[in-house]
């Protein structure tokens, strides 16, 4: 064995640097680079939310908000999500923006998701003469666009 293959078994067998090793951690488990955490001193224990752009809207302007989202839907998916969106809120949609949802799901031909707008507004109110109201709005749009409910087409299960 020659003298350089000895001195790199023996400079590799001594690393200074394992007597002062940090332990690794997973980088999945890793949230921030050591020197931001150092330098940053974090007060609160709780996270910081960023979607707070919605807080203090009244019901005219989320009415307004959702017109728009419903009127710009291309394809299924965005109507489902703006759907599942507007129906999370602790209120009920108006009748403008269900009808502009209605008229989306007409727009990207899907029968299902319009039939699923009246059932969600069956869950969201509070009594059989809310949703016979929201009924009585919608009917005209109802029949022009061809929707039927579910209570319409299964009526055993009703």
């Amino acid at each position: 064995m020659s003298s350089i293959s000895l001195f790199r078994v023996a400079t590799r067998a001594v690393r200074p640097s394992g007597f002062i090793r940090t332990p690794q951690l997973p980088r999945c488990r890793v949230q921030a680079p050591i020197a931001v955490a150092i330098n940053r001193p974090n007060f609160s224990t709780t996270t910081k939310r960023l979607s707070g752009q919605h807080e203090d809207e009244t019901y005219e302007e989320f009415s307004a908000r959702f017109e728009k989202e419903f009127d710009s839907v291309q394809d299924v998916f965005e109507l489902q999500r703006n759907l599942n969106n507007c129906f999370a809120y602790d209120l009920v949609p108006s009748v403008e923006v269900l009808s502009a949802a209605l008229k989306a799901a007409r727009r990207v031909n899907d029968f299902p998701t319009a039939v699923r707008v009246f059932e969600g507004i069956k869950a969201k109110v509070e009594t059989q003469e809310q949703y016979k109201q929201y009924l009585e709005s919608l009917e005209g749009l109802r029949q022009e666009l061809g929707v039927a409910l579910r209570e319409e087409l299964y009526p055993e299960e009703a």
